[in-house]
């Protein structure tokens, strides 16, 4: 059983900057793939970024690339979301997620087997 906690969201001007964590329990997170996803009201769940076991692979969105920058710390069991340049359409309940086999690269939500409660981004234009 894998437990994914974020935090670091909030309210934020357009332009603005937030980085969002995500502290997982369980001794082999060095094994999971990672990933974020975000859901705006109304919307589907969509895909953000994702991060190798290692952490030398990263892969995102077409409309977060450049902008924002995925990481991890597998020592702390913790993966980042560095977000810069943030738009008013970025504003959505982030979620990190984990993915325990296959792969590392997944960009689709039932590709993940854990997620976290989610943590709210908003940014006023």
């Amino acid at each position: 059983q894998v437990q994914l906690v974020e935090s670091g969201g909030g309210l934020v001007q357009a332009g603005g900057s937030l980085r969002l964590s995500c502290a997982a329990s369980g001794r082999t997170f060095s094994m999971y793939a990672m990933g974020w996803f975000r859901q705006a009201p109304g919307k589907e769940r969509e895909f953000v970024a994702v991060i190798s076991w290692s952490g030398d692979r990263t892969y995102y969105a077409d409309s977060v690339k450049g902008r924002f920058t995925i990481s991890r710390d597998n020592a702390k069991n913790t993966v980042y979301l560095q977000m810069n340049s943030l738009k008013p359409e970025d504003t959505a309940v982030y979620y990190c997620s984990a993915r325990t086999s296959g792969g590392w690269y997944a960009t689709k939500a039932y590709d993940y087997d854990y997620w976290g409660q989610g943590t709210q981004v908003t940014v006023s234009s």
